[in-house]
């Protein structure tokens, strides 16, 4: 609290002006008027306003010393980064696990009813096997996950760090073209890229706001790190045992998410010297005090306004793959589902960039969501008529180096999953807020080219290297 007073400058005001005259030392000229006006600022807050908690202002300062440090601030943001990603994939593997096992005895319900009624087969399977299985398992790979990340997102921005991580972010993304705020925008992807379209209302500029609504992509989103983290586990961490391979598979995971957090960089520099061609617009940050959160008041909001949202997009466009996928997987030709015929169609292809038929084919119908991705590979492997979760097979690794598999063949899948088009909710979230079939179309493209140009240099020289 304050009240009018004059007293003498406080040492908090103090340090603040010594930040300022640093901060103009090799600036922009911009820069400095900022700096001064700032410094005119504080020197008459200082003359008119008497701090009571001048310890809580101080503590202020210490933080940020530290939080906003050229030394310091990137460790602590990616250690933060880290720890959200480990909360939200080992919080979510429980209820995941009690809201698959709840839609699985509704099912086992649902087709004792379609018996009772003595119901055709390919009805039970387009409704049960499909469409029903199809969208459990959107739900309960993507819900507890957001209902995780979006709180403690939420948390972190009330207690006054996001800025801080903006203010750290900024540099980088404005020497690529972009906005400091773009790095919020990037933050929310890694929840869902969906949301993380909404968020990008935060930036005024039009054309860096473009920036990030293309670029946001190429941080994985919670219906990837299944994948991601299946994979990593099997193939690349497969060689340690027991809390060595965990560390394995989590560092690869966040080498990953590095790459991509590169690539979006890239991106936006390219983007902004051709087709964005702009000067970035400056970013004057305003740091807020940190707070104490509103627990419960924020849980729920973020809850209610982000979570359940997102989710009710990805049910409505996620539910039909699961229909299209038991057809295609139960019409025959010739003996052969129309699934196993598309895939030797796409098998050329697919060898260049270091997949296989079935895995073009799971990217294929895995638009609508993220999530259903490895089910429908799984399912194409087993030829089962329907998807199957990849939870319920001891021998997942077996039965993909059946098929040829080697590392190469995980790696690629990785970094086609991490950098490939985004999903049918995020182009929806695109096209309502650009209202452009244009960028929403470009949204699709840039990120599938540089997904084959990364998989089929990466397939090219392990090759040419003989490392496969």
């Amino acid at each position: 609290m304050a009240t009018p007073h004059a007293t003498n400058r406080p040492d908090p005001i103090d340090s603040l002006l010594s930040m300022a005259q640093t901060i103009t030392s090799g600036s922009s000229i911009r820069d400095e008027i900022v700096s001064d006006i700032y410094k005119t600022s504080c020197e008459i807050c200082n003359a008119a306003v008497r701090y009571e908690d001048r310890k809580k202002l101080a503590n202020t300062h210490k933080l940020d010393k530290i939080l906003t440090s050229k030394l310091w601030g990137y460790p602590i943001m990616f250690a933060v980064l880290g720890a959200i990603f480990w909360i939200t994939i080992a919080g979510a593997n429980v209820p995941s696990g009690w809201i698959a096992d709840f839609f699985g005895v509704v099912e086992g319900y649902l087709t004792a009813g379609f018996q009772a009624v003595h119901a055709p087969a390919w009805l039970h399977g387009i409704l049960v096997l499909g469409f029903f299985r199809g969208t459990a398992w959107v739900i309960s790979v993507m819900l507890p996950p957001m209902a995780i990340f979006f709180p403690i997102f939420a948390l972190l921005e009330n207690f006054g760090y996001l800025p801080r991580v903006a203010f750290n972010m900024d540099r980088l993304f404005k020497k690529s073209g972009g906005h400091g705020k773009q790095a919020l925008t990037m933050s929310m992807g890694f929840g869902c890229n969906a949301a993380a379209i909404l968020s990008t209302r935060i930036i005024e500029s039009p054309r860096e706001r473009m920036l990030a609504i293309l670029t946001n992509n190429f941080v994985p989103c919670n219906g990837r790190w299944p994948t991601l983290i299946l994979l990593s586990s099997l193939f690349m961490a497969a060689g340690a045992s027991g809390g060595w391979q965990t560390l394995g598979t989590a560092l690869f995971v966040m080498g990953l998410v590095l790459f991509g957090i590169v690539i979006t960089l890239s991106v936006s520099w390219a983007l902004s010297k051709t087709a964005l061609r702009g000067v970035p617009t400056h970013y004057t940050l305003e740091l807020p005090p940190y707070r104490k959160p509103q627990m419960w008041k924020t849980i729920l909001l973020a809850s209610r306004d982000k979570s359940w949202a997102v989710l009710k997009r990805a049910v409505i466009v996620a539910a039909p793959a699961g229909i299209i996928t038991w057809i295609l997987g139960n019409i025959m030709i010739n003996g052969t589902s129309i699934l196993a015929h598309t895939a030797a169609f796409f098998d050329p292809f697919a060898h260049l960039i270091g997949l296989d038929g079935y895995i073009v084919m799971a990217f294929i119908l895995g638009l609508p969501a993220n999530e259903i991705v490895l089910p429908i590979l799984l399912m194409g492997y087993m030829s089962s008529g329907a998807m199957v979760d990849a939870d319920g097979l001891d021998n997942i690794k077996d039965l993909f180096l059946q098929h040829g598999w080697t590392w190469l063949t995980a790696l690629n899948m990785m970094l086609f999953s991490l950098l490939h088009y985004p999903c049918g909710t995020t182009l929806y979230n695109i096209y309502k807020e650009t209202k452009s079939t244009k960028w929403t179309i470009l949204s699709a493209l840039i990120p599938l080219a540089i997904a084959l140009l990364v998989t089929f240099a990466t397939a090219q020289a392990a090759r040419a290297f003989g490392w496969v």
